[in-house]
C-alpha cells in the first residue's frame, strides 16, 4: 500500500513545488520582501543600539529571533489566499492525495522563502550584532528548529482565516500568542548559552514542538480549509 501511495505524494509535491517556484520567480520582488524586512529589522536595531559591543551582543539572539518571527508573519496572510482566490484550493480538495500533504508542502515553501534566507545569513547578521562565536551554534540550532515550527503554526492560523477578506491584522493577532512560546524558548536558549547554562532543555522543547506540529498542524490546517471553503 505504501508503494502505491508514495509516487502520488512525490509527484504532487513536485508539481506544487515547481508551480510555487514559477510564481515566486514571476513575483520575485514580492518574494524577497520578508527576507529584506528581516535584514532591515536587524540593521535598524544595530544602528539604534549604537557601537556598544556588549549591548549588541547581549541582544543579538533576541533581535535575530524577532526578525525571523516578523518576516514569517509578514507573508503569513498570503500563504493560502492566492490559491483561494484563483480556485486552486478547490482543486487541492479534489486531488487524489491528502489535503494535509499539500498543506505541508506549501508550508515548507513558506519557510524556505521567509526563514531559510535569514538562517543562511544568520552568521553574517550575528557578526554585525557582535554575537560571541561560542553562541552562534546555539542560535543556528534554535532557528533551525524554531522557524519551521513558526511556519507550521502560522499555516493553521492562515487556514482559519482564508475565507475572510483583509484578515491581515486578525492573522497577526491570532498567530502572535502561538508564536510567543517559540520565541521564548528560541531566544532564551541563546541567553542561557551566554550565561554558561545548559541549553539542551530549550532545544529539546523546540524539537518536540516541531515534531508535534509536523504531525498535527497540516491536519488542523486542512480541516480549517475544508470548513472555510464549505
Amino acid at each position: 500500500m505504501t508503494h502505491a501511495i508514495s509516487p502520488g505524494l512525490k509527484a504532487s509535491a513536485r508539481a506544487l513545488f515547481l508551480r510555487d517556484l514559477r510564481l515566486l520567480w514571476r513575483r520575485r520582488g514580492d518574494a524577497l520582501q520578508p527576507a529584506l524586512f528581516a535584514l532591515l529589522v536587524v540593521t535598524l536595531f544595530a544602528l539604534a543600539l549604537g557601537n556598544d559591543r556588549a549591548t549588541l551582543a547581549k541582544s543579538a539572539g533576541a533581535v535575530l529571533w524577532l526578525a525571523s518571527l516578523l518576516a514569517g508573519l509578514l507573508a503569513l496572510d498570503t500563504l493560502f489566499r492566492g490559491d483561494a482566490e484563483d480556485g486552486s484550493l478547490e482543486q487541492w480538495m479534489l486531488a487524489p492525495v491528502p489535503l494535509a500533504w499539500l498543506v505541508l508542502v506549501r508550508t515548507f515553501m513558506h519557510w524556505a522563502t521567509t526563514a531559510l534566507p535569514l538562517l543562511v545569513a544568520a552568521p553574517l547578521l550575528a557578526e554585525l550584532l557582535h554575537l560571541p562565536h561560542s553562541q552562534l551554534n546555539v542560535l543556528l540550532a534554535s532557528l533551525a528548529l524554531g522557524t519551521p515550527l513558526l511556519s507550521l503554526l502560522g499555516a493553521v492560523v492562515a487556514a482559519l482565516t482564508v475565507g475572510m477578506r483583509r484578515s491581515g491584522i486578525l492573522v497577526a493577532l491570532l498567530a502572535l500568542p502561538l508564536y510567543v512560546p517559540v520565541l521564548v524558548f528560541g531566544a532564551g536558549s541563546v541567553v542561557q548559552a551566554a550565561q554558561g547554562l545548559d541549553v539542551t532543555g530549550a532545544l529539546l522543547m523546540l524539537g518536540a514542538g516541531l515534531v508535534l506540529a509536523l504531525v498535527l498542524a497540516p491536519l488542523a490546517a486542512a480541516a480549517a480549509i475544508r470548513i472555510a471553503l464549505n
